[in-house]
């Protein structure tokens, strides 16, 4: 299947010189969603996950679907203030500013291997802040 088809180009958005990669016709195809999650199962069914880890908050929907069809722990990586309990905080560079995102300081431990899911990487700042914070928790 090419999902090529099912992600749009918009110009300008956020901002003026951004091109943005809209991702929200693969959620609303069940095929096209059906589609990514059984090529992402099928890329991590011999790596040994034990949790995938979503970063706010498109990420949350293909780690949520990805840690269910694998029967996996599902971790959430959000914007600050969020998360109920003792938290872990990394701030990171955007293509149009600055941002920072957190993590609960129990969600995984040492030896648990974590794949950190979002929906695109444009500067790679937020992946970056992520893998810091998931190393934070051991």
């Amino acid at each position: 299947m090419d999902l090529k088809k099912y992600i749009r180009s918009i110009p300008d958005y956020p901002k003026k010189g951004i091109l943005f990669r809209d991702i929200t016709p693969v959620l609303e195809s069940a095929e096209g969603f059906r589609e990514v999650i059984s090529a992402l199962q099928e890329r991590y069914a011999d790596q040994n996950v034990t949790h995938f880890a979503g970063v706010e908050s498109r990420g949350f929907i293909f780690a949520a679907a990805l840690a269910h069809a694998m029967g996996k722990g599902f971790v959430v990586i959000r914007k600050p203030g969020k998360l109920p309990r003792e938290t872990y905080s990394e701030s990171y560079a955007l293509e149009y500013g600055e941002d920072q995102l957190q993590i609960h300081q129990d969600s995984v431990g040492s030896g648990d291997r974590v794949v950190i899911v979002d929906d695109l990487i444009a500067t790679g700042g937020t992946a970056a802040a992520a893998a810091k914070l998931v190393g934070q928790c051991g």
